[in-house]
């Protein structure tokens, strides 16, 4: 049922897309706004990932630059049954995490410095797990897809008001001021509608991956209130990708409403909850045991916290 309400929700965003084209040029304004959906779709099919990435000056890591991270998502990737995703780490204080990737054999996984530093290992574990499932789902492509698509709906909004008086729309210069108001907001909700949707499967899927329902559950609720105090300047600059990461990175939403972009923190943590009382896991009595061959701390206990003197310069860790 997941898939046939995103699918439909999917739908639903081109008909608007294509009834702006309508609101600008007729049918034939309808048919080139079709056109231009199926070629930005095409395009966010193969360079979105790429993309998103620069946006958050995400920096690939290796084995050797950041082995107990590295090894982790390998372990992870191993109990999915997924290929080992290429691995990335954003320099930003703000606990968040996201993947992409058009399918699981083109997959990338990003977490920020200020995740690695604030969660322990086996929450770690438990957010990694979640991204992987988002790979497995294939909900990469589709979040991508529907960001690329609300962001043209917003764009061709703007366009239609200087365009749109001509005979061809029926509505008159009043129709195109309602466009103009309501198709952004509407975009925004399915956007949003299909990011919740997908959040939920998400959750419950990754928790089968770590093993461990709790460790996700924990680290929920550390990411919660870590986004309602630290800012995240890339994300407010790139609000289009806010609904890819685990967790709102533009404010701490606390409500389970029509515009939030994630489901409410604590349903979320009580569905895992279940899933534990439920017999998945140990109960969180289990340790995390995905450390790196070298026998290093991690980055989670040995990272360098940002101070006045490193403002300049990147912090440093195991994780390069």
């Amino acid at each position: 049922m997941n898939y046939v309400r995103t699918a439909m929700l999917l739908a639903g965003m081109t008909a608007l897309f294509m009834g702006i084209g309508f609101m600008i040029g007729g049918q034939s304004g309808m048919m080139i706004a079709l056109a231009v959906a199926a070629a930005m779709n095409l395009f966010s099919y193969w360079n979105a990932d790429k993309m998103v990435l620069r946006m958050h000056h995400a920096r690939e890591v290796d084995e050797r630059s950041a082995p107990d991270y590295y090894h982790l998502v390998q372990g992870l990737a191993r109990n999915a049954g997924l290929p080992m995703p290429k691995v990335y780490i954003i320099d930003n204080p703000q606990p968040n995490a996201f993947a992409t990737g058009r399918n699981p054999q083109n997959a990338a996984v990003a977490a920020t410095t200020g995740l690695l530093n604030m969660l322990s290992p086996e929450e770690v574990a438990g957010v990694m797990a979640h991204e992987l499932a988002h790979v497995k789902n294939h909900d990469t492509l589709i979040m991508t897809i529907t960001a690329t698509i609300a962001g043209a709906i917003s764009m061709l909004a703007n366009f239609a008001f200087f365009f749109g008086g001509n005979r061809n729309n029926p509505l008159g210069i009043v129709g195109v001021i309602v466009m103009m108001i309501v198709a952004p907001m509407a975009a925004m909700v399915v956007q949003m509608a299909i990011s919740r949707t997908r959040e939920y499967a998400a959750d419950r899927m990754g928790a089968q991956i770590c093993g461990e329902p709790l460790w996700l559950a924990s680290a929920l609720g550390k990411i919660a209130n870590g986004v309602e105090r630290i800012h995240n300047p890339d994300a407010e600059a790139n609000p289009a990708t806010a609904h890819m990461f685990i967790m709102n990175p533009l404010s701490g939403e606390r409500m389970d409403n029509l515009f939030s972009t994630h489901p409410n923190t604590r349903n979320r943590i009580d569905e895992l909850r279940k899933l534990a009382d439920g017999g998945l896991g140990t109960g969180g009595r289990a340790t995390f045991s995905g450390r790196s061959p070298s026998g290093s701390s991690g980055p989670w206990e040995s990272a360098v916290r940002p101070t006045r003197s490193s403002a300049v310069n990147r912090p440093k860790g195991p994780w390069g």
